[in-house]
């Protein structure tokens, strides 16, 4: 990166803190009816990053349960195309006890950011947002055509995404995807994880004498 994406990024991190902050707040839980108009305000303020950091075509779409949103900028030809995926939802913070801060009162200690969703997956996520709000800041475009797809029931099972993607092939296509729901090994540590095989969840109920 060069020196003045690097100035760029400090001279705004506090500001990029905050919103992070701000979208930290909204307690988009997938798995609680309750909390539907809160998932769809977290969509709507991803919409509004995604438009404010220089992307195109951005909506909002309706599914049966909660909204995708998508966005796109496609000008420059000869490049490749970069689809990044992320998700907008969290899990539910249950047990209450257990949180040093309440789960959706951002705080910093030591240098960290404790809120739910702050690693899984909205400050990853929001971080690509940022680098595209850099890019265009820096350099007036993208080095490549890039895609956003961001759901709303990654922690649901992610049926409705599974389904647009099947139906909207030339929309999404693409030659690599992001994705900012992965792990890091330690904080000097780059990661790149090239593949995700899922999960199984099983309850195992053993008798005896």
């Amino acid at each position: 990166m060069s020196q003045a994406a690097n100035d760029y990024i400090r001279s705004n991190s506090d500001r990029f803190l905050e919103e992070l902050k701000d979208f930290l707040r909204i307690p988009s839980i997938s798995t609680d009816p309750e909390r539907t108009g809160d998932v769809a305000r977290a969509a709507q303020w991803v919409a509004d990053k995604l438009r404010a950091a220089g992307l195109e075509n951005v909506e909002i779409i309706p599914t049966s349960r909660h909204p995708l949103v998508y966005a796109d900028w496609l000008h420059a030809p000869g490049k490749p195309t970069v689809l990044c995926y992320g998700h907008y939802d969290v899990q539910p913070p249950d047990p209450l006890e257990e949180w040093v801060s309440p789960p959706f009162e951002p705080a910093i200690r030591d240098g960290n950011l404790y809120a739910r969703g702050s690693a899984d997956d909205k400050g990853q996520m929001y971080m690509h947002v940022k680098a595209i709000e850099t890019l265009f800041a820096v350099y007036g475009k993208l080095p490549v055509n890039v895609k956003f797809l961001v759901e709303g029931e990654e922690e649901v099972g992610g049926a409705n995404v599974a389904k647009y993607v099947a139906e909207n092939p030339d929309k999404l296509k693409a030659d690599a995807a992001l994705v900012s729901d992965t792990s890091l090994y330690a904080e000097d540590m780059p990661t790149l994880c090239t593949g995700l095989r899922g999960l199984v969840y099983m309850e195992v109920e053993a008798r005896g004498p």
